[in-house]
């Protein structure tokens, strides 16, 4: 199976949360994920041309970079639930979609904090994660 990879803000508490949430949507493991501030991180960064203003999600798939609301409802489409009907908002322009993710990604500190410490995920989902 193929999969595809999510870069998050390590440091970010609702980034982290969001990786949780996907972990707990995605049972047959289609993504991987590693922290932006990592050596991988920043690799497949600088690899995908991601623009180093870019520093809360994106998804990486089928070799393509995937930035703000367009990453976030590509990942939907591969959870769990109804949570795959978030795809179908994909027809709104990118414009409205964007400003309203720019919202949540510029005052996610201020909203729901740093991280003071990484979770230790449980062996069977650690090996999702590529900066080990």
């Amino acid at each position: 199976m193929d999969h595809a990879i999510v870069l998050f803000d390590g440091d970010c508490n609702f980034c982290d949360s969001s990786v949780q949430f996907i972990i707990n949507h995605d049972p047959a493991g289609y993504f991987q994920f590693a922290s932006l501030q990592s050596e991988i991180g920043e690799k497949l960064a600088r690899e995908h041309n991601i623009p180093e203003d870019v520093d809360s999600l994106v998804l990486i798939e089928d070799g393509k970079a995937y930035v703000k609301s367009e990453g976030a409802l590509r990942i939907s489409h591969h959870l769990t639930g109804l949570w795959k009907l978030a795809y179908h908002l994909r027809p709104f322009p990118a414009a409205i979609r964007d400003g309203a993710y720019d919202v949540i990604a510029n005052n996610r500190y201020k909203v729901f904090g740093k991280l003071n410490s990484c979770m230790l995920p449980p062996p069977h989902i650690r090996k999702r994660f590529l900066d080990k």
